[in-house]
């Protein structure tokens, strides 16, 4: 078991600092990359945080084929994954069924936290469902605070216990409370602060940087770290409409890199390191899950369309995503052109440009530090959805 990014003891005696634990997953990067941010923040408010894989705390490397299991169920058998997740959403049993397949990790978790906790967070699922029967049962002294990272709420993200669900939007904070979960604050969301909107001559220089042409219009495609879905598709598609150029981030999938590249449709990359300038190259992103890069479009002020979104997850939280009127969902290739044409330059596109700056007016680090100091966030600074 390893705890990464632990602070380094002061000289001259312990650190008095209060300990935050937070926990995430290494599945795709967006996970990965909240809890960056969010520990980043903390730190800035003068606390200790230690961030840790909860794939680690299982034995036997059994974290690390959970993993693979899944990467490949959605770029090999999305059908698999997407009944697996209508079922579980439907099955008012999904919650307890997970608890007690983790029961026999129960106590790894405890181990793996120290004993001068002063609160601990979870940005991943699995590690709430751990989390929560430990606070329960009085075995973890410590509140519990769940920071959900998708916009649409699963019934694995709601374990007993945990004393406080932090959610981007209104939307999101509804769907926890229908699943049961007691205290849920709207506290808005986490992505790097280079994740502005960009001025003209900013837009100019990433586009120069990144070999684009400066006066086309460019939608920005998305598929994960993984670039999973129908990508070379939804590429074409945009491409046909004429409304814009693709820009096509293929993450880490090789495969699919050199593919696109054969096709030559738009401009296509791999692994971006620097995805807030590629961002601010961009007129709109499409994307299909709903992760990261969707919220950092969001910060930048670039509207967001869902296009063929993924299973599972991917479809849930486009649906959520669009109740919320953050991001605008095509559910066919017809739509599409006048999709891009209103956000582009329509009243849609500036309409959800404006609620989805709106997401970043609050810092769910502030809520967090209070939890950690032994106090309560007002409920008039962060909202608040309850169900007592």
């Amino acid at each position: 078991m390893s705890i990464a990014d632990v602070d380094d003891v002061e000289q001259g005696g312990a650190d008095q600092r209060r300990r935050v634990v937070v926990i995430s997953a290494s599945v795709g990067a967006g996970h990965d990359g909240t809890t960056r941010e969010l520990a980043a923040r903390l730190r800035g408010r003068g606390l200790r945080v230690d961030c840790l894989d909860v794939t680690d705390v299982f034995p036997w490397r059994t974290g690390r084929l959970l993993r693979g299991t899944y990467r490949g169920m959605l770029l090999r058998l999305p059908w698999i994954y997407d009944a697996l997740f209508a079922i579980s959403c439907r099955f008012r049993g999904a919650g307890p069924a997970t608890r007690a397949l983790l029961r026999p990790v129960r106590p790894r978790m405890r181990r793996a936290l120290p004993a001068d906790t002063s609160a601990v967070v979870s940005t991943y699922p699995i590690a709430s469902q751990l989390l929560g029967p430990l606070r329960r049962d009085g075995h973890l002294g410590a509140p519990v605070i769940t920071y959900l990272t998708d916009f649409a709420v699963h019934p694995t993200w709601v374990a007993p216990g945990i004393d406080l669900h932090c959610a981007a939007h209104a939307t999101s904070g509804a769907q926890a409370v229908a699943y049961g979960a007691a205290d849920v604050r709207v506290a808005g969301r986490l992505v790097s602060a280079r994740c502005r909107p960009a001025s003209a001559a900013a837009k100019r220089e990433a586009r120069e940087r990144f070999g684009l042409p400066p006066h086309d219009r460019l939608a920005l495609l998305v598929a994960g770290a993984w670039g999973v879905g129908e990508v070379g598709a939804a590429a074409a598609e945009i491409a046909a409409t004429g409304m814009a150029t693709p820009v096509t981030v293929c993450g880490r999938n090789r495969a699919l890199y050199r593919r696109l590249r054969r096709r030559g449709v738009g401009h296509v990359f791999g692994w971006v390191p620097d995805m807030p300038e590629l961002l601010q190259a961009a007129d709109v992103l499409v994307e299909n899950g709903g992760g990261l890069t969707a919220l950092e479009a969001m910060a930048c002020g670039l509207p967001v369309l869902t296009y063929r979104p993924i299973p599972g997850h991917g479809k849930a939280s486009a649906a959520t995503m669009a109740e919320a009127g953050v991001a605008t969902l095509v559910r066919s290739r017809a739509e599409l052109g006048p999709a891009l044409a209103e956000l582009l330059d329509g009243e849609r596109g500036r309409r959800q440009r404006d609620a989805g700056l709106a997401l970043f007016g609050s810092d769910p680090a502030a809520v967090i530090a209070d939890v950690a100091a032994g106090e309560r966030a007002s409920s008039a600074s962060t909202g608040t959805t309850s169900r007592r």
